[in-house]
């Protein structure tokens, strides 16, 4: 005799006969879980003792195709409130797969015709996916989705500025830092890359993370300060992204085309977003230990755009990827002695 156990339930006993006729009738399945009741601590399916038994089960048919899906019924394939909206709010996970599922179809189909609005949004979407992970992560009281958004859309625009308008990167002395980026002299390349390229973008990112943090009503611990940083820092990848797609992306073949555009989404928002977030760490640190600003400050934006610059200069060789590593590391490395740090600053 056996006992059968099914959702940690237990039913029987039943011979093995009985057994075996449930199983051909698809009462009792062959995973099911079974035992002998003279040896309760052998466990196995129900298949195993069936075999044991030499016994062979063949699963019936209930009728042709048509009579089983008469018998199963409409509401099965199209349930009642299927179209019910009461329905669809109730459950929000449907909601939510529906709107990161199915948003950039939506988004691609509304504006395909203009190229420039097409990557901008589809950027915006990868910008909220982003944005509501380092939410989850770094949230804390602090944290105003009113000021984040504002610090979202207000360092695009001045980036579009200062970039585009004023056209800041030719201005003389810039021009030529930047122009030390296309030497084919390494160190010289360092030089562009850090104190021309990484120093001016990382500025631009920490401007807003300054102003966030004087115009505060309260002192922001280091934890809110990065999680501005990083939607700064997101900000500013979507913003050059959209413009990377537009211009050199297009002279590119077709694979690397399709590899900058992907990356362009996803993995340099993230590293721009990963290093305005160390200038945010320090930034809270100058306000709350303002006797120590100064050198706070320079290593808000030191850091960022060394790390920036080196990147640049290696970019996805071995040791780029390894120093992209290194920068979350770091972060990740910032915010856990951020503490005891704070101790030692307020002796």
């Amino acid at each position: 005799m056996y006992y059968i156990i099914r959702n940690n339930q237990q039913f029987g006993p039943y011979s093995i006969d009985v057994l075996a006729a449930y199983v051909e009738n698809g009462k009792i399945l062959r995973q099911d879980r079974a035992f002998l009741v003279s040896n309760p601590q052998l466990i196995q399916a129900v298949g195993y003792f069936l075999k044991s038994n030499n016994k062979k089960v063949k699963i019936k048919h209930q009728g042709s195709v048509k009579q089983q899906l008469k018998d199963i019924g409409r509401e099965l394939i199209i349930p009642n409130d299927v179209f019910s909206r009461k329905a669809f709010m109730k459950d929000n996970r449907l909601l939510w797969l529906a709107l990161i599922g199915l948003a950039p179809a939506f988004l691609i189909g509304f504006f395909s015709a203009i190229p420039v609005i097409t990557f901008y949004v589809i950027s915006l979407y990868f910008s909220v996916i982003w944005g509501l992970f380092f939410f989850y992560l770094f949230k804390t009281p602090q944290i105003s989705t009113k000021k984040t958004i504002f610090l979202f859309f207000a360092l695009q625009i001045l980036v579009f500025v200062v970039w585009d308008i004023l056209h800041l990167p030719a201005f003389p002395g810039i021009s030529i830092l930047y122009g030390f980026t296309r030497s084919e002299n390494i160190l010289l390349q360092v030089i562009g890359f850090i104190f021309g390229v990484g120093l001016l973008e990382e500025l631009a990112k920490a401007l807003p993370l300054l102003l966030i943090a004087r115009r505060a009503k309260e002192p922001y611990i280091p934890q809110s300060l990065v999680f501005y940083g990083l939607m700064s820092g997101i900000a500013f990848g979507v913003f050059e992204g959209v413009q990377y797609q537009m211009t050199t992306n297009t002279e590119l073949d077709y694979a690397n085309a399709f590899f900058m555009n992907v990356a362009r989404l996803t993995s340099l928002p993230f590293l721009h977003a990963i290093w305005a977030g160390m200038a945010g760490y320090f930034i809270a640190f100058a306000s709350l230990y303002p006797k120590y600003r100064r050198s706070l400050y320079l290593l808000a934006i030191l850091i960022p755009a060394t790390l920036h610059g080196l990147y640049d200069v290696l970019g996805w060789s071995v040791l780029g990827l390894l120093l992209t590593l290194l920068s979350v590391v770091l972060l990740m490395s910032y915010l856990k002695q951020g503490v005891s740090y704070q101790s030692k600053l307020s002796r």
